[in-house]
């Protein structure tokens, strides 16, 4: 079943941010990752308020872990580590 990568980040440091961001986008979509939101408008209702949110679609949630897992990603990731408070969790979707 699909699944949905979902992220809620705050964005500590933009020039080390923007690095993870164009490192991250290659190994999402090498995993059959697709952006479905990135940053777009939103509206807190509940929680913690972070004002970057990203969503993808993948095949499945075990395609989404690999991605994270993945060499790439985790390249990606050493990037936004010190630039970025995140939360990221992966959903499995109805479809």
């Amino acid at each position: 079943m699909p699944a949905l990568w979902i992220a809620h980040v705050t964005v500590t440091d933009p020039d080390a941010y923007g690095k993870y961001a164009e490192l991250a986008g290659p190994a999402i979509a090498a995993h059959g990752g697709k952006f479905i939101a990135r940053g777009g408008r939103y509206v807190q209702l509940e929680g913690q308020e972070r004002a970057r949110n990203v969503v993808a679609r993948f095949p499945s949630v075990e395609a989404a872990v690999a991605c994270y897992n993945s060499d790439a990603y985790q390249l990606a990731l050493n990037h936004a580590r010190d630039a970025s408070e995140r939360e990221l969790m992966v959903v499995e979707i109805d479809d």
